[in-house]
């Protein structure tokens, strides 16, 4: 298994908790990032959004709530804040590894919104694959080659792409399947 391909260890500032219904990564994932102006605040700084003002402009979420919500991914380790100005003393959000590991989500959604709600694509991510090899010339020859991200859901082990009918669920957490909760057999029979 390669280093991209290990599970990572949740970060010192990971929450521990317990959830109701099933033990889920899902369900713990929403717990942390489900609400709808932290994902909008993850997408803002990740388009590149990092102060205050112009992430409560662009999301459109009331600003005590913004700040709510930007202080909990702060607690996640989702985002961190780094210093800007001294006098008075003000900061910009910046995404944390975790944070950056959102992004194919952002880009799930937007894909999501763009196929079933919207007729019009607002946003569209750009693929530059140029832009990695680095040097002088990767910027100009990128746009050579920049095209719409058409992104895949591609297996690491095998090199397939996915797709749901060769998916099956594999519910390893104790007294679950995929039902729900394994009913206890009857004592004494």
């Amino acid at each position: 298994m390669s280093a991209a391909q290990e599970p990572h260890a949740p970060t010192a500032t990971a929450p521990a908790f317990s959830l109701p219904g099933r033990p889920c990564s899902a369900a713990a994932a929403l717990h942390v990032v489900g609400e709808k102006w932290a994902l909008l605040a993850v997408r803002e700084i990740f388009f590149g959004n990092h102060r205050f003002e112009a992430i409560a402009r662009n999301t459109g979420a009331p600003r005590d709530r913004l700040a709510a919500r930007l202080r909990s991914l702060e607690q996640a380790g989702v985002v961190e804040r780094r210093p800007y100005n001294e006098r008075p003393p003000r900061y910009e959000y910046h995404l944390t590894e975790s944070g950056r590991d959102l992004a194919p989500v952002i880009r799930a959604l937007l894909d999501w919104g763009d196929r079933w709600v919207l007729e019009d694509k607002p946003v569209v991510m750009i693929h530059e694959p140029a832009a990695s090899a680095g040097g002088k010339d990767a910027h100009a020859h990128s746009h050579a080659h920049s095209h719409d991200l058409d992104a895949a859901w591609i297996c690491r082990t095998c090199s397939e792409e996915v797709v749901m009918n060769t998916l099956t669920v594999d519910v390893r957490a104790p007294g679950w399947d995929r039902a729900g909760p394994k009913e206890s057999s009857p004592s004494g029979s």
